[in-house]
């Protein structure tokens, strides 16, 4: 996902990281399920269906506001990398610090605005709740809590979620150097695109996935406790051990590695066919 000018698409990341978030609502809930330790009874299917099923099946409670916190934030955090990497690019600094910084930066800033949508849309996801909509959970949440209780988990969020966009987008602008180019003159230019964005995308979905699961589990502890970050961490190692690290694994490296990788492809093929449509 490198165009040679970020600036000229920022309608293409929009629609890319819209259409990813559509996808990755289920499997979201799945994740959000497993990592925060919430039970779902299903006499039908096994226990390690259950959640699946569950997330899969309506209700689709907070859909509407998940799917728009996903859309955005993701297209802040690609575009702003890929632009910010530009206009550091126009200055002495080293390509490594021009990569990084911005998707620091970004992903900081959409972590602390996004957060009360995030804290009410996985509240939602307990069957055993009996709110309705994200509205409801942000009012109960500032009920039981106050203002700062809408953004309590933001230090977790943070840990959690710039490595997360960070690795992504260093991988992804590694295996763009990396990757040998296509020829636009080959008769499976096309198709030796489409490969070559799929490599690039998995591999950076992957890699941020990977890194940041036990840091999904620590804030999701602290959204259904209310508990400090350092309180939290405490507990699960004093209940569960090291395993706390893993729970729920599978199930994040399906629902971060799909959508991230998913904004990214989606993003290569939506530039590439503006850019296609301009030639002609």
């Amino acid at each position: 996902m490198a165009p040679s000018r970020a600036k000229d698409y920022p309608v293409e990341y929009i629609l890319a990281s819209a259409m990813a978030a559509a996808i990755n609502y289920p499997l979201w809930r799945a994740s959000a399920l497993a990592q925060s330790g919430f039970r779902v009874a299903s006499s039908s299917v096994p226990p390690s269906l259950s959640p699946y099923v569950y997330a899969f099946a309506p209700p689709y409670k907070g859909m509407v506001a998940t799917v728009f916190g996903m859309t955005w934030a993701r297209a802040a955090i690609f575009w702003g990398s890929d632009r910010g990497k530009e206009i550091l690019g126009n200055y002495s600094i080293s390509p490594l610090v021009a990569t990084v910084v911005p998707p620091l930066v970004v992903s900081t800033g959409v972590q602390c605005i996004n957060m009360p949508i995030v804290r009410a849309a996985i509240t939602l996801q307990d069957p055993q709740s009996n709110l309705t909509n994200v509205w409801a959970a942000l009012r109960n949440i500032y009920q039981q809590g106050g203002v700062s209780s809408l953004w309590h988990g933001t230090s977790a969020g943070i840990l959690k979620t710039v490595p997360k966009y960070c690795t992504a987008v260093l991988v992804k602008d590694w295996m763009e150097n990396v990757l040998p180019p296509v020829d636009p003159s080959s008769v499976t230019a096309d198709s030796d695109r489409i490969w070559r964005s799929a490599a690039k995308s998995a591999c950076a979905g992957i890699a941020g996935a990977a890194l940041t699961n036990p840091l999904d589990v620590i804030r999701n502890e602290m959204f259904k406790t209310n508990q400090s970050l350092f309180a939290t961490v405490k507990n699960l190692w004093r209940t569960e051990g090291g395993t706390f690290l893993t729970r729920g694994m599978g199930k994040n490296m399906i629902a971060v590695a799909i959508p991230v990788g998913c904004t990214i492809f989606f993003t290569d093929a939506l530039i590439n066919y503006t850019s296609s449509s301009h030639r002609w």
